[in-house]
């Protein structure tokens, strides 16, 4: 285990503490909130000094990697959904081609002779 596994598991039980802290057990062992119980205060956060900001001069190569970082995920997840997918065969493709052809060219037809209906009947009754 490397010591920044260590350390985040350390946090996650920090939270985990952190969240039942205020619980308290009676003589009985039954779990009471205390309402007396003083909430725990938060670390006094050091002031901001020129040498705590010396580290923060290269914040461009940082957001590059970032940028960069999260492209990767993204190329990787997606590889990975498409890995998940279930591709039609060869003979199943050239169905589905055929089925997608002949209906849109069946619709195009059936809106053209409407258009060339509607036109005609349009000249009819206005005349030109």
């Amino acid at each position: 285990m490397t010591e920044s596994n260590r350390r985040g598991e350390r946090a996650v039980d920090d939270e985990f503490d952190d969240a039942f802290e205020a619980d308290d057990v009676d003589d009985t062992g039954a779990a009471s909130r205390s309402s007396s119980a003083p909430a725990k205060a938060k670390p006094p956060t050091r002031p901001r000094t020129a040498t705590a900001d010396r580290g923060r001069g290269n914040s461009i190569g940082r957001l590059i990697a970032f940028v960069f970082g999260r492209l990767i995920t993204f190329v990787r997840e997606v590889v990975a959904e498409l890995q998940k997918v279930i591709w039609p065969t060869r003979k199943e493709l050239i169905t589905y081609a055929t089925v997608v052809v002949v209906f849109v060219s069946v619709i195009t037809t059936i809106v053209s002779l409407l258009d060339l209906g509607f036109a005609k009947v349009i000249l009819l009754v206005f005349g030109s």
